[in-house]
C-alpha cells in the first residue's frame, strides 16, 4: 500500500505506517495544486489543511481512501469521492482540546486586550489607565453555538472560569452545567461572549450574518475558531465598527493556504480584531492524538476492511423495504436468496449477516429499494435451508 502524507505529520507515527509494511511518501509542503500529479498513483492520501480537490480525485487510478488529519471534511470534495467510492474519513474530537484552549485564550485576550498591552509595550508605550479596564469573565454569560467535541470541552474550561454557560447544539444539551436554548434571539442579547464553533455545512454557512450580530451586545466578544464560511464577514466589520464588538478569530476569508507567506484582509484595520494563524489545534498533544488516530484509521483498514469514521457513508438510504431470512449457515443459502431478487430487478441497499451463538443459524437483514413478488417470496419459502423469514414495509 502507497500513502501520501500532504501535511506536516509527527515522525514516529510516519516511523509506524513504514514499520507497518506501508511505503510513506511524506511531503508536507504540497499544496492544493500539487496534488493531482502527487496522488495520482497512491492508496491513501492524508491531509490536514490542504485542499483535496475534484481533479486530485478523478486523476487518481489507485486512490481508495482519504484520510483527514482532523476533525472536519470541508477542505476534501466529496461528492467527487462519492462518485468513485472513495472513502473519506477523519479524526473526530482528538483535537478538541486544543482548539477549547484557543477559544478560551482569546476570550481573556479580547477581555483584557492583551495583544494591545504587548504592542504599545514594544513600541515604547506605558499605558495602564487604559488597559486597567477589563470587565472579567467571572459570572460573565458564555453562549456556546455548536456543542460537539469542541463546545463541550469549552463548557469545561468556562465553568471553571465561573462563567454563566448556555449551549445551542442540534442535539439534546446533557451535562456540564450549561442550559440549552433554542432560539438565537433568546440568548444573544444577554450573552458577554459568544464562541462560534461549527462544521461548514449548508445549514451553517453565513450563520452569523447583519441580523444576527445586531441582537448582540454592544461591547460583546464573539470567537470564531470553526470555520469562516459560518460568519458573514462583512456583517460582522460592521458590527465591529458599530457595537464596538471585540473579535478573536482563528479563521477567516480567503485565508492563505500556504504554510508562510504574505497576507491581507479587511480585519487588519480593525484594533479590536485579532486574529491567529489557524493554529486552533496545532499543539504538540493534539498534532499527536490526530496522528496516532491516523494511523489506527489506515491499519485497521488494511487489516479488516472496515473504515473508522467513515464520513461519506450514506445517512439516509433509499430504501422502503425490508426482507429478514434466518436461514442454517451452509455454503450457497445467501447466494441462492440473492439469485431471486437480483432475477426481480430489486437492487439491495444494505446488507447484514450475522450468526448465531454455535455456528448453525444466521439471520441476514437486507434492506430493498422495491418489494418482492409474491412469487419470489414463495420460492424463498421453498428453500429447505431457509428456517423463517419476513418481508416488511418500512416507515
Amino acid at each position: 500500500m502507497k500513502v501520501l502524507i500532504a501535511d506536516k505529520f509527527p515522525e514516529q507515527y510516519i516511523k509506524k505506517l513504514e514499520e507497518a509494511g506501508i511505503d510513506v511518501i511524506y511531503n508536507p509542503n504540497l499544496g492544493e495544486k500539487d496534488l493531482p500529479e502527487a496522488a495520482r498513483e497512491v492508496d491513501c492520501l492524508v491531509v490536514r489543511s490542504t485542499v483535496v480537490s475534484a481533479e486530485t480525485i478523478e486523476k487518481s487510478q489507485n486512490l481508495n481512501l482519504i484520510v483527514r488529519a482532523g476533525a472536519g471534511v470541508n477542505n476534501i470534495n466529496i461528492p467527487a469521492a462519492n462518485k468513485k467510492g472513495i472513502y473519506v474519513a477523519n479524526c473526530p474530537g482528538k483535537n478538541a482540546i486544543a482548539v477549547a484552549e484557543l477559544a478560551i485564550g482569546l476570550m481573556i485576550a479580547c477581555d483584557r486586550r492583551i495583544p494591545n498591552n504587548v504592542i504599545d509595550f514594544r513600541e515604547g508605550k506605558w499605558n495602564k489607565a487604559e488597559y486597567s479596564k477589563a470587565k472579567g469573565l467571572y459570572g460573565r454569560t458564555l453562549a456556546i453555538v455548536g456543542y460537539g467535541h469542541i463546545g463541550k470541552e469549552v463548557a469545561k474550561r468556562a465553568q471553571a472560569l465561573g462563567m454563566n454557560i448556555y449551549a445551542k447544539d442540534i442535539s439534546r444539551i446533557e451535562g456540564y452545567g450549561v442550559k440549552d436554548f433554542s432560539e438565537f434571539d433568546k440568548v444573544l442579547p444577554i450573552a458577554d461572549v459568544v464562541s462560534v464553533h461549527l462544521p461548514s455545512t449548508p445549514e451553517t454557512k453565513g450563520l452569523f450574518n447583519e441580523k444576527m450580530f445586531s441582537m448582540m451586545k454592544d461591547g460583546a466578544i464573539f470567537i470564531n475558531t470553526s470555520r469562516a464560511d459560518v460568519v458573514d464577514e462583512e456583517a460582522l466589520i460592521k458590527a465591529v465598527k458599530e457595537k464596538n464588538l471585540r473579535v478573536g478569530l482563528d479563521v477567516f476569508k480567503d485565508e492563505p493556504e500556504d504554510k508562510k507567506g504574505s497576507v491581507s484582509s479587511k480585519l487588519q484595520e480593525l484594533e479590536n480584531v485579532y486574529v491567529t494563524h489557524h493554529i486552533g489545534a496545532s499543539t504538540e498533544q493534539a498534532q499527536n492524538a490526530v496522528a496516532e488516530e491516523t494511523v489506527n484509521i489506515i491499519l485497521g483498514y488494511i487489516k479488516s476492511g472496515v473504515i473508522a469514521h467513515w464520513v461519506n457513508k450514506a445517512k439516509a438510504p433509499d430504501t422502503h423495504y425490508q426482507l429478514v431470512v434466518k436461514h442454517y449457515d451452509k455454503p450457497g443459502v445467501l447466494a441462492s436468496v440473492l439469485d431471486i431478487i437480483k432475477d426481480g430487478d430489486i437492487n439491495i441497499e444494505e446488507i447484514e449477516n450475522i450468526i448465531f451463538d454455535g455456528g448453525l443459524v444466521a439471520c441476514c437483514t437486507m434492506k430493498l429499494k422495491a418489494p418482492l413478488s409474491n412469487e419470489m417470496l414463495e420460492k424463498i419459502r421453498e428453500n429447505p435451508n431457509v428456517i423463517t423469514f419476513s418481508h416488511v414495509m418500512l416507515d
